[in-house]
């Protein structure tokens, strides 16, 4: 108790609340050392409180879960009077929280306030269906009428009953079903019918609990068997068959369902969803067990099955009662089972659960109009405007079309012209009553005069100006669309209207002629010249104009690689004098979108993101140090050459830099795996060519036994000098210098060329294949368009300039 005390001090109390210092505390005697403690810790615990109160209106704070913990653990060890409060304060925050309630209610019972208990229980008991809580007012009840009798023993049954009814259908209520049991045999019979009647009750209940799937079905069932048997054995034959089948059912689906309780945390406090991953798959476990039950698995009576289904609900939202989709399933649920009444009381609990809720709060309307209940839902409709300053479009607008829908035209046009003073009273509530009076009310003319009207408020908002067009295009009115388009130009300012422009230009691509066209096209693009979207280069023709004009729908006149080329060609017009960095040029342009007069990729890079050069990516290791040197090793010519080839340039270089990661892990490959490796030619960035590296993998001839007599030693680069080569298919014996950075492009661009090149030479004189031909025609199609490249490779030795990208091993 102390130590918690001191800890909830220290944790939230002020740095000035301690009044006894520690010196002083040591003089005192045990008695007053303690009673001083105590005192020390209610005043941090009052700290507590208020601290606790002051953040009661932040939601981080609101619903800390480790601060609730640690004020009810410390409320454990005060006296009732000064826990009520901490507990008001929690319960207030977390209403299901049936462990605070057990706690809370517990604390009045130990000092025997049986008026304050029973005023506790009055209100927990039916929104926290949890177990233990239930025990404990039996616990209570039976504590209470222990000593009044026959009428003690009747209110007893009465209260057991009553438990039995909300959580008789719990996984865990074995020990409340026993315990009933017991009581029915403990009650005295004074006469044989009574006898007869105790006799029958318990075997009522023994019949009620065996049917229920909970951990202790087995051993009910046994005890079962054993007071059938006790009482008459021939009687107990058939009854015991009767319920045979009966209780291999509920045992069954416990066994099923005990699958699913195992994955709910039944400590869990109710808070609002957050995203975690634990919030998350508690949901999941929620929503199976409720599947569950609903389907369901024992095939019992509707009634039964909609009364453990219910249960099952109720039990969900102690845990996941912020979370209005479990609020609006189980009211739905109610509405199909015929209970409307059941749904409407959901809904109303829903409300005072999440009284922000607006989904809720339609979800509710909706189904009092839907049962003819119009005043009811017009009630809940007005709720959502009491606020003029929190009321948002949307409800201005649902409102509308609701009264429309039961009070007739006349009384949503009264709504709209004395709600336009509102100040959350937007654009798109004109839209919206202007379209309801075009599409339903057939009336054009009202819906013009509504567009124009809001056209004197909305005339600087580009997304009205293209809804008043869209609405003109219905009534294929050209002429006031060109006028509307005139006017909104006129006043927009040009990075505002990009929008505009465009729909104006696909109007005139519909319905008017090329000169038109033609003219709009042009005037757009002097326009966005000077907003900087696209600068001087936007005032030239390109065929991009071309392709927007003459495509229509999904319908282009190229195909979709022209696409993706104009694409490319049209971003790098806009970043021409940019520094572009050479990964942003590797991306693809993604989907492509038909513009006005160009066209656009959703996956373009922007000018503004700066992507990190991938070309420089080298393998992290810890142990690399700036200035370490690289010592050489003698080692065989070949694999000193591949090595070579598999060295990065940028790392070790060739006047002795820092030492290469990806060397130290070529010294433990395997001969098999190193020569295979020698073989790959050199890439540029993390992206190879894939069918240059298949083409080298169908080609290499990876050895499957000893590669020679001798064991050869793997080195690691040579810093400086020259690299030895030899070949056996080319015999050139040159030496080819380490290459530098500045060599590494021009060797990158050479190998480009050489592919290029190679993909068109079909002499087959110069492959070093000496397998036959494979039947694959994958196989062959890979082979010849690498064809070319193996002709230039000089074996696995031959490697000294791959590490410049060059294939070739010849050429000096």
């Amino acid at each position: 108790m102390l130590v918690t005390g001191l800890f909830l001090l220290l944790r939230v109390g002020p740095r000035d609340s301690a009044s006894v210092s520690v010196f002083q505390i040591s003089r005192l005697t045990t008695d007053a050392f303690l009673e001083t403690l105590i005192q020390f810790v209610w005043l941090g615990m009052k700290t507590s409180i208020q601290h606790f109160q002051e953040n009661i209106t932040g939601v981080a704070d609101k619903y800390n879960v480790e601060t609730a913990e640690i004020l009810a653990n410390s409320a454990l060890h005060l006296p009732v009077a000064q826990a009520a409060p901490i507990y008001e304060q929690l319960l207030s925050v977390f209403p299901t929280a049936a462990k605070f309630w057990k706690q809370y209610v517990e604390a009045y019972m130990a000092v025997n306030n049986d008026d304050a208990t029973k005023q506790l229980f009055s209100r927990c008991l039916l929104i926290c269906l949890q177990v233990p809580l239930w025990r404990c007012y039996i616990r209570f009840i039976r504590k209470v009428y222990e000593k009044k009798g026959t009428e003690g023993q009747e209110e007893t049954r009465k209260a057991f009953d009553f438990m039995l009814s909300h959580v008789g259908s719990d996984i865990s209520s074995g020990p409340i079903w026993l315990e009933y049991i017991t009581f029915l045999k403990s009650l005295p019979a004074l006469n044989a019918q009574e006898e007869s009647q105790r006799m029958i009750a318990i075997r009522k209940a023994y019949q009620r609990a065996v049917v229920t799937p909970t951990h202790h079905v087995e051993q009910l069932w046994k005890d079962y068997e054993n007071f059938e048997n006790s009482v008459s054995r021939q009687l107990a034959k058939g009854l015991l068959s009767e319920y045979q089948s009966k209780y291999t059912s509920a045992r069954a689906v416990y066994r099923e369902r005990k699958k699913y309780c195992e994955e709910i945390d039944w400590n869990m406090l109710a808070v609002p969803p957050t995203g975690s991953y634990k919030e998350e798959q508690q949901w999941i476990a929620w929503k199976r067990l409720l599947t569950f039950e609903k389907g369901n698995p024992q095939r019992i009576d509707t009634a039964s099955s909609n009364k453990r289904i219910i249960f099952t609900y109720e039990q969900c939202l102690m845990y996941l009662y912020h979370y209005p989709d479990i609020w609006y399933d189980y009211a739905t649920w109610n509405a199909k089972s015929g209970s409307i009444d059941a749904a409407i009381k959901v809904f109303q609990r829903a409300l005072k659960a999440l009284p922000d809720s607006e989904m809720l709060r339609y979800a509710f309307a909706e189904l009092e109009e839907s049962r003819g209940a119009i005043a009811a839902a017009k009630k809940l409709y007005e709720s959502l405007l009491t606020d003029s300053i929190n009321t948002t479009a949307l409800a201005h607008i649902q409102f509308i079309r609701f009264l429309r829908r039961t009070e007739g035209v006349e009384a949503a046009r009264k709504y709209f012209l004395d709600a336009r003073k509102s100040p959350n009273f937007t654009y798109h509530v004109y839209v919206a009553y202007a379209l309801m009076a075009f599409c339903q009310d057939k009336d054009p003319k009202l819906a013009h005069n509504v567009f124009e009207a809001g056209l004197k408020r909305f005339m600087h908002e580009p997304a009205y100006i293209l809804e008043y067009a869209d609405f003109l295009s219905r009534l294929n009115d050209d002429r006031n669309i060109r006028a509307l388009f005139e006017r909104a130009l006129s006043s927009l300012p040009p990075e505002e209207s990009i929008e505009v422009w465009k729909r104006f230009t696909q109007f005139e691509q519909m319905y008017g002629d090329l000169d038109s066209t033609l003219k709009v096209e042009q005037r757009r693009k002097e326009a966005l010249s000077r907003t900087g979207e696209e600068g001087a280069s936007a005032l030239e023709d390109s065929l991009q104009d071309v392709v927007s004009r003459y495509s229509f729908m999904d319908l282009w006149p190229c195909s979709s690689k022209d696409l993706d080329h104009l694409v490319r060609q049209e971003w790098l017009v806009k970043n021409i004098n940019k520094k572009v960095d050479k990964s942003a040029l590797s991306n693809g342009p993604g989907i492509v979108d038909k513009g006005p007069t160009g066209l656009t990729s959703n996956s373009t890079t922007s000018a503004t993101v700066i992507y990190p050069d991938t070309s420089q990516m080298v393998i992290y290791d810890p142990r690399q140090k700036p200035g370490t040197g690289i010592s050489p090793s003698t080692t065989a010519t070949g694999a000193s050459s591949a090595l070579n080839a598999l060295s990065n340039p940028m790392v070790a270089t060739g006047g002795g830099g820092i030492m290469n990661p990806f060397d130290e892990m070529l010294k433990a490959t395997s001969p098999a795996l190193f020569t295979f490796l020698a073989n790959l030619p050199a890439v540029e960035g993390p992206t190879p060519n894939v069918d240059i590296v298949l083409s080298i993998c169908l080609q290499s001839d990876i050895p499957t036994g000893q590669m020679g007599k001798s064991p050869t030693t793997y080195p690691t680069p040579i810093p400086t000098g020259a690299a030895r080569s030899t070949s056996g298919i080319s015999g050139s014996n040159k030496s080819h210098p380490t290459p530098s950075g500045s060599s590494l492009k021009q060797s990158r661009d050479k190998q480009s060329l050489k592919r290029k090149d190679i993909g068109q030479d079909d002499d087959e004189t110069t492959t070093v294949q000496s397998q036959p031909q494979p039947r694959d025609f994958f196989r062959i199609r890979q082979m010849k368009k690498a064809r070319g490249a193996a002709s230039s490779q000089t074996g696995s030795a031959s490697y000294g300039s791959a590490v410049s990208g060059d294939l070739s091993g010849s050429t000096g």
